[in-house]
C-alpha cells in the first residue's frame, strides 16, 4: 500500500521534523519562566516532578497529536474530522481543529507584539544604547516602548512579515529550510552565552538556584505549576504539533521522536537559566522579576559587564529566534487549513491571515497607549486574547485531543500508526491518554480558570 502524503509536503527526515517541533515548543517563555519557576519552587525538586508531568501528561497529549496528524495528512481541522469518521464517529470532532486553528491566530496577534520588543532590543543592544544605563533608565526606556504606538507598530509589522514569509515558502523551502538555519543557531547562541554566564563570578549561585534539591519548597501548588507548564510549554492544544505530524515520514518512530523533543525543550529551558542566572545574581538582581527580567533588568546587567554590550546583543537575538520558530507554528494549522478548503496558493492564504493577525495586533499594542481605557471584563484587548487562549482554548483543545485519542480513535488505527513492538509501551501510554492526561488538563483548565476569576 502506497504511503498517503500530505498535499503540503513532507519533512525530509525525522531529525528535521524533531528541530520543528523543537522550536515550536521554545519560545519566549521557556528562556526565562521555566528557569525562574523552577529556582522559586524547590530547584532540582521541582525539576523531577516537571519531568514526570511530562511523561504523563505532555508526551502522552503530543504522541496523540503527532499520531492523528499523519494519519490525518492534512490541516488539524481536517485531520481530526477524517481520522474520526474513519474510526466510525461523526465529523464534528473538526471543532476541536477549528479551536486550536483559531487560539494559533488569537495567541499569534499579541506574540507578535511582544517579539517586537524584542525586536526592537536587538536593534537596541546592537547600537550599543544600553552601555552603562541604571536600572530606572532602563524602566523608563520600556514604558517609552509601550507608550509608542508607531515604534510599536513598526517591530509589529516587521515580525508579522518575517513569520510570513517563512510560512509562504511552504513545508520544505519555507518551515524547513528556517529550521535547517534557525535551531542550529539558536543552539550555538545559547552556548555562546552559557559560556559567558561561566566568567561571570556567580555561575555556582545561578547553578544553586535551579538545582538545589529542595523538597520542602514543593506544595502542592508547585505541583500544579509543573502540571501547567508541562503542558504549555510543548505547544500543545493549539493544533501546531498536529499539523507538523502531519508532514511525518511514516516510517519515524513517533514514540522515540516525541521523547526527543520534549527532551530538548527541557535541555533547552535549563540551559537557558544557567545561561541568565549567574548574570542576573553576579548584577544582585531579583530572579523573580518576570517579564521584567528581560526588558528591564537584564539589559542593565548587559551594558554593566566588560563585552555585556555585545552579549547582550547575542541574547536578544537568541529570544528573537526562539520568538520566530514558535510564531512559524502558530499560523501553520489555519494556513493549511485554507489552502486545502479554498485551493489557493500559500503566498495569497498567507496574505490574507498576516492582514487578519496584523490587524489584531495593532489593538493588542493598542492595549499599553491609544487603547488603554478600552476594558472587557475588566481586561484590556491584550490581557483578554492571553488569557481566553491561554486559559480556555488550549487547555479545551487538549483536554479533547486527549480524549478523542483515548476513547474514540480505533485501537487499530493506534496501534498502526505507533508501531510500537512492546505492547507494554503502548498500554502505558494508552492508561496515560485515556485516565491521566484527562484529568490532570481538566485540573489545569479549572484551577488556572478560578485563579484568574479569583484575582
Amino acid at each position: 500500500m502506497q504511503e498517503k502524503l500530505s498535499i503540503h509536503g513532507a519533512w525530509t527526515s525525522r531529525w528535521i521534523f524533531i528541530l520543528a517541533a523543537t522550536g515550536s515548543a521554545v519560545g519566549l517563555g521557556n528562556i526565562w519562566k521555566f528557569p525562574y519557576i523552577t529556582g522559586e519552587n524547590g530547584g532540582g525538586a521541582f525539576v523531577l516532578v516537571y519531568l514526570v508531568c511530562i511523561l504523563l501528561v505532555g508526551i502522552p497529549i503530543m504522541v496523540s497529536e503527532v499520531l492523528i496528524g499523519r494519519r490525518g495528512r492534512q490541516s488539524p481541522i481536517n485531520s481530526m474530522k477524517d481520522v474520526a469518521v474513519e474510526s466510525g464517529h461523526t465529523s464534528r470532532w473538526s471543532l476541536v481543529g477549528w479551536v486550536g486553528a483559531l487560539a494559533g491566530v488569537m495567541i499569534f496577534s499579541f506574540y507578535s507584539v511582544v517579539a517586537g520588543w524584542v525586536l526592537y532590543y536587538v536593534a537596541g543592544m546592537g547600537n550599543g544604547d544600553f552601555i552603562d544605563i541604571g536600572s530606572e533608565m532602563a524602566g523608563k526606556r520600556f514604558e517609552s516602548l509601550l507608550g509608542d504606538p508607531e515604534t510599536l507598530l513598526i517591530w509589529h509589522s516587521a515580525f508579522v512579515v518575517m513569520v510570513m514569509a517563512v510560512v509562504a515558502g511552504g513545508v520544505n523551502k519555507g518551515l524547513e529550510r528556517a529550521t535547517r538555519i534557525m535551531m542550529p543557531a539558536l543552539f550555538v547562541l545559547l552556548f555562546i552565552l552559557l559560556g559567558y554566564s561561566m566568567t561571570t563570578g556567580a555561575f555556582g549561585q545561578g547553578f544553586d538556584f535551579l538545582f538545589h534539591f529542595d523538597p520542602s519548597q514543593l506544595s502542592w501548588n508547585a505541583v500544579l505549576v509543573a502540571l501547567g507548564h508541562s503542558f504549555f510549554t510543548l505547544s500543545l492544544g493549539m493544533g501546531s504539533i498536529m499539523a507538523y505530524g502531519s508532514y511525518m515520514p511514516k516510517k519515524a518512530s513517533i514514540g522515540g521522536t516525541v521523547l526527543m523533543i520534549a527532551l530538548l525543550d527541557t535541555l533547552v529551558a535549563l540551559v537557558a537559566g544557567l545561561a541568565i542566572f549567574p548574570i542576573v545574581f553576579a548584577n544582585q538582581l531579583d530572579p523573580g522579576a518576570g517579564p521584567g527580567l528581560m526588558f528591564i533588568t537584564l539589559p542593565v546587567a548587559f551594558g554593566q559587564m566588560p563585552g555585556g554590550h555585545i552579549f547582550g546583543f547575542l541574547f536578544f537575538v537568541l529570544i528573537a529566534v526562539a520568538a520566530w520558530t514558535s510564531a512559524i507554528s502558530l499560523m501553520e494549522p489555519a494556513v493549511a487549513w485554507m489552502v486545502e478548503k479554498f485551493g489557493i496558493k500559500r503566498v495569497p492564504a498567507c496574505s490574507i491571515l498576516g492582514l487578519i493577525v496584523w490587524t489584531l495586533g495593532i489593538a493588542c499594542l493598542g492595549s499599553f497607549n491609544f487603547m488603554a481605557d478600552f476594558k472587557i471584563a475588566g481586561m484590556n484587548f491584550f490581557d483578554l486574547m492571553d488569557f481566553a487562549t491561554a486559559n480556555i482554548m488550549l487547555p479545551l483543545g487538549g483536554l479533547f485531543i486527549a480524549l478523542f485519542a483515548g476513547w474514540k480513535v480505533k485501537q487499530t488505527i493506534l496501534k498502526n500508526e505507533l508501531s510500537l513492538q512492546n505492547e507494554l509501551w503502548f498500554y502505558a501510554w494508552y492508561v496515560a491518554i485515556r485516565y491521566i492526561a484527562p484529568v490532570a488538563v481538566a485540573a489545569i483548565f479549572a484551577l488556572n480558570l478560578y485563579n484568574k476569576l479569583a484575582s
